[in-house]
């Protein structure tokens, strides 16, 4: 199993001889207005994907499926939804199956359990902040992959720590965990992804597993850095196991 990052929560997944694109913001640097309500309006996405023009073609017609853990542009913005292969099967969350469908995508609403492409699929539940900014966001999901002779993959989409997440583990027993970090939040209310202390929770809870940190320094209102997730682990104790993967790069995880 290889997970590569392309930028934000924009994974490209090789597992079980099958390859995945997750989550994709495929705009331009600077294409789309900032997210509003933030510390700082700078249009988004803040960086560039680490692809040509040719290389993110070449991948679109390498695909075998798509993820979406929901609908928000961060996750699949305009850009995708032009470039993105209509052909290609589309896994979501049912709240998104309506508006994925009507874009005319090949959409499946992922459930608690089943199975898609050939590999076991089901849908996990998560908390997009937490009090009311939390039930502003919407739902928002993740997923766990399985499939026998594999690691167990739990992608766990935008979520802080809460029960969702900690009962996923508990039944899942998960070998890798992807997490949004980046603590994004507003002026008001408190991160909407995870920050330090929840990924910290994260590794505690999944002490086997092997954590892999993404969703920073992409879009304005993600304030935690990657050097600043990798300080407070280590002042927590917390950061063995935990992948922090730049922009571009490839972790094996078999």
């Amino acid at each position: 199993m290889r997970l590569t990052l392309l930028r934000h929560a924009t994974l490209v997944l090789e597992y079980a001889e099958r390859r995945l694109l997750v989550d994709p913001m495929l705009s331009p640097a600077g294409a789309m207005d900032p997210v509003a309500n933030a510390a700082n309006a700078r249009r988004i996405p803040l960086v560039e994907l680490p692809l040509t023009g040719a290389q993110l073609g070449e991948l679109l017609g390498s695909l075998d499926g798509v993820l979406v853990t929901h609908g928000h542009r961060d996750h699949w913005d305009p850009a995708a939804a032009a470039l993105v292969p209509k052909t290609l099967p589309l896994a979501c969350q049912p709240a998104d199956a309506a508006r994925f469908g009507a874009e005319g995508m090949a959409v499946t609403a992922a459930g608690a359990g089943g199975t898609w492409l050939g590999l076991g699929l089901s849908l996990t539940a998560g908390r997009h902040g937490r009090g009311e900014v939390g039930e502003r966001m919407g739902p928002s999901s993740g997923f766990v992959l399985r499939t026998p002779g594999e690691p167990t993959l739990y992608i766990a989409g935008d979520t802080v720590w809460c029960s969702e997440v900690e009962a996923t583990i508990a039944t899942h027993r998960p070998d890798v965990i992807v997490v949004n970090a980046g603590a994004a939040q507003f002026l008001a209310g408190g991160p909407i992804t995870m920050d330090v202390p929840d990924v910290a929770a994260v590794r505690t809870a999944a002490r086997a597993a092997r954590v892999v940190a993404v969703h920073f320094e992409a879009v304005n209102h993600c304030l935690l850095t990657r050097a600043g997730l990798r300080d407070g682990l280590g002042r927590l104790g917390a950061g063995g196991g935990v992948l922090i993967p730049l922009d571009g790069e490839t972790v094996e995880l078999s």
